[in-house]
């Protein structure tokens, strides 16, 4: 529907506007908002996957801030937190890395620097699986893998796989880049990106409600009508 940049606009727009929002039930209404969006892109199930591993982290968050300041302080840090992070899973989820490494490229991005960065975001799930068949090969030998301390001494049999595999495949993804010639002047694209004006009125629009919403909180709205009324009185 927008174009890739126009994506990461937004979300780093969103991203910003959370930052600096105040009231939980803002955040929290940001929250659900971002669970509707995900309902309709049909990505919820593998959100609350990714929830179980993004818990853990919030909480800790949450905990260490209401034990530095106080509770309220704590449960708005950790809902700031999970709100950001799901506004980054929404960007990913519906955008495809090689969309935004092509538009990136458009936008002035050196090429191999935006092919570094699409590559790693594909390879996450990649690296994800390997670690995965990985883990069951060892447990099926009988080798205690799972998370604790009593199986920290055989998780060399865990990682080193994971290493060798990770270098391999990264040797061949460089053998196949050489064959066919990156890094060579003149490349073209399949898809060409340009902004539209569905893109610009998206990106207007998400830039006038976070310049609302910083003027809100900051009060520049209202110093700047009573400077305005004292040349009036």
């Amino acid at each position: 529907m927008f174009d890739p940049r126009t994506k990461l606009g937004i979300s780093t727009i969103a991203a910003a506007g959370i930052v600096i929002s105040d009231p939980l039930w803002m955040v929290g209404g940001a929250w659900l908002g971002l669970l509707l969006l995900l309902t309709g892109l049909g990505h919820l199930q593998s959100y609350a996957r990714w929830l179980l591993l993004v818990l853990p982290m919030t909480l800790f968050f949450g905990l260490v801030t209401a034990w530095s300041v106080d509770p309220g302080a704590g449960i708005l840090a950790g809902s700031k937190l999970l709100t950001l992070t799901t506004v980054f899973f929404v960007f990913f989820a519906s955008t495809l890395p090689e969309d935004l490494g092509n538009a990136l490229v458009k936008a002035g991005m050196p090429y191999t620097v935006a092919f570094t960065m699409s590559t790693a975001l594909q390879f996450v799930p990649v690296i994800g699986r390997k670690a995965r068949d990985i883990l069951d090969a060892q447990r099926a030998r009988g080798i205690p893998v799972e998370a604790g301390w009593a199986a920290l001494k055989h998780y060399p049999a865990f990682l080193v796989p994971l290493l060798l595999q990770s270098f391999q495949l990264a040797e061949s993804l460089a053998e196949a880049m050489e064959a066919r010639g990156f890094g060579r002047p003149g490349r073209s694209f399949l898809t060409e990106y340009r902004l539209g004006a569905r893109d610009w009125a998206a990106l207007g629009v998400s830039a006038a409600a976070l310049a609302a919403l910083v003027s809100v909180k900051y009060g520049l709205f209202a110093s700047a009508s009573g400077k305005f009324s004292s040349f009036f009185p």
